[in-house]
């Protein structure tokens, strides 16, 4: 560092002083200080814009004006030249108002020597150096940060949140400055997932990966993978922890139609060789009843009720295989421009009778914009209609609510969401529910919610189901705009 030459300007407006200055710096220790001298404040202003010189020495004194308030406005301007301010007189104020504008030193005239004045110039530079390379990194990290695909906040020992980057922000819905002061709990849906965080921290210092469901702030749910960890000081103690959340929902949501297709596609191989082993047979049943109505006598009451019998369940077996076969085969859809919220009014009119009947109530709240959507109407009707009566059934007589909304699901999606104060769903029948052929109803084929997906699926959609035992559940059924 002695052998590069160091840029000083000495902004004084006394010559003398200058001439002092110009020999201290002259000295064989200082040889590679190389002095230049200005009297104006403007001047000197105009080259800390510019950035000439690597060192200001600033005088108090300048005229009119003060050196404070030259170190103040260079400042202001973006320079990060080291400035030093040189007064006449040893005046604690002045050296606590110059450090904390931010001066690199502060020297008495009649107390500097050559090397004095060396050493602070050179240490200023350092200073400055070092003050710039962790500038460098802090922007770096800072944009790293802030530029993250990945959600990332910071919290203080205690667990409260410190700072938050718009990754973050933008997946929950908070700002910064709401998320600021709180715990992660108020992001977590289940507060007995957070304590799992917090208790395998405390054990281990760190949890990699950690599935947990998140709330948004409008109440959207998604399911993430989080990683914290905890940062210690160099004595050990605990300082703060660092969070990474990703968002997996995508991801999740691609398994589960992953696994919904394979199910159709098993459900559809299924069918097809029921209906090809069994409709060959009823054909051949149906032929036969067909001949024994010619042989026998059509005053015979007896056999005519027993055919009968047998021509209502051959039909009725018809039927169940066609159930099957349209339940599990890919949708061909009709789509076209249709107001979602008028396809959920016309389809909520379809059991307005059976509401009446049971005494429930119909709460509705639709969003203000129509919305056009591409939807096959009859095909959606049929999906939301399966959905309603289950939640008509789950309901008791004259206790019932049923509340129907449509809403926004982000900058893609609209919704509608139906929820029942029934008895609710086991954590076992939830997950099971789209399953072909599981029902709970006597007599049900346990293909309704079954076709529902099947129907969804072809309108890219999807389903969610949340459900409490003794409170009721809830259906969300999600549809792109485009």
């Amino acid at each position: 560092m002695s052998d590069k030459p160091i840029r000083v300007l000495l902004v004084e407006d006394d010559e003398d002083d200058y001439v002092l200055t110009k020999t201290l710096v002259s000295t064989r220790d200082n040889a590679n200080i190389k002095l230049d001298w200005v009297t104006e404040f403007d001047d000197a202003l105009q080259h800390a814009c510019q950035r000439d010189y690597d060192v200001f020495l600033v005088d108090y004194r300048l005229g009119e004006r003060t050196g404070i308030e030259l170190i103040q406005e260079a400042f202001k301007t973006g320079c990060q030249a080291p400035m030093i301010l040189l007064t006449g007189q040893d005046d604690i104020e002045v050296d606590y108002s110059a450090l904390k504008l931010g001066a690199a030193d502060y020297l008495v005239k009649g107390r500097i020597d050559a090397q004095l004045l060396g050493r602070s110039i050179r240490y200023a530079v350092r200073q400055a150096e070092i003050t710039a390379e962790l500038a460098e990194k802090e922007n770096k990290y800072r944009s790293l940060f802030e530029r993250s695909i990945d959600a990332i906040f910071v919290t203080d020992r205690n667990m409260v949140i410190r700072e938050a980057n718009p990754s973050l922000e933008k997946l929950t819905g908070y700002s910064q400055d709401e998320l600021c002061g709180k715990m992660p709990l108020v992001l977590f849906d289940k507060p007995e997932q957070y304590e799992v965080l917090h208790q395998r921290l405390a054990e281990n210092g760190q949890i990699k990966d950690y599935e947990v469901v998140l709330m948004s702030r409008d109440g959207r749910k998604f399911d993430c993978l989080l990683s914290v960890v905890a940062v210690a000081q160099k004595g050990g103690d605990l300082n703060w922890f660092q969070g990474i959340v990703r968002d997996i929902t995508e991801q999740k949501k691609a398994q589960r139609d992953l696994l919904v297709a394979e199910k159709l596609s098993m459900t559809g191989k299924i069918a097809r060789s029921i209906a090809h082993e069994v409709r060959n047979p009823l054909t051949n049943v149906n032929m036969a009843l067909e001949q024994l109505r010619e042989d026998v006598p059509t005053d015979d009451p007896v056999a005519g009720l027993y055919m009968d019998i047998i021509r209502r369940n051959a039909e009725r077996i018809g039927q169940l295989i066609t159930e099957m076969l349209n339940s599990s085969k890919p949708r061909e859809l009709d789509l076209r421009a249709n107001s979602f919220n008028e396809a959920v009014r016309e389809t909520l009119h379809l059991i307005d009778d059976r509401l009446r009947l049971k005494g429930m109530t119909l709460v509705t709240e639709f969003m203000p914009d129509p919305c056009l959507i591409p939807l096959d109407k009859e095909q959606f009707k049929t999906a939301l209609i399966n959905i309603l009566v289950n939640a008509v059934e789950a309901m008791d007589e004259e206790k019932g609510v049923l509340t129907v909304k449509t809403l926004e699901a982000g900058d893609d999606n609209v919704m509608v969401c139906v929820e029942d104060n029934g008895s609710g769903l086991t954590e076992e029948v939830r997950q099971r529910l789209f399953d072909p052929f599981f029902t709970r109803k006597q007599g049900g084929m346990g293909l309704g919610l079954t076709t529902t997906q099947n129907i969804i699926n072809g309108h890219r959609g999807s389903i969610e189901v949340e459900s409490q035992q003794g409170v009721g559940t809830t259906f969300r059924l999600i549809f792109p705009k485009g």
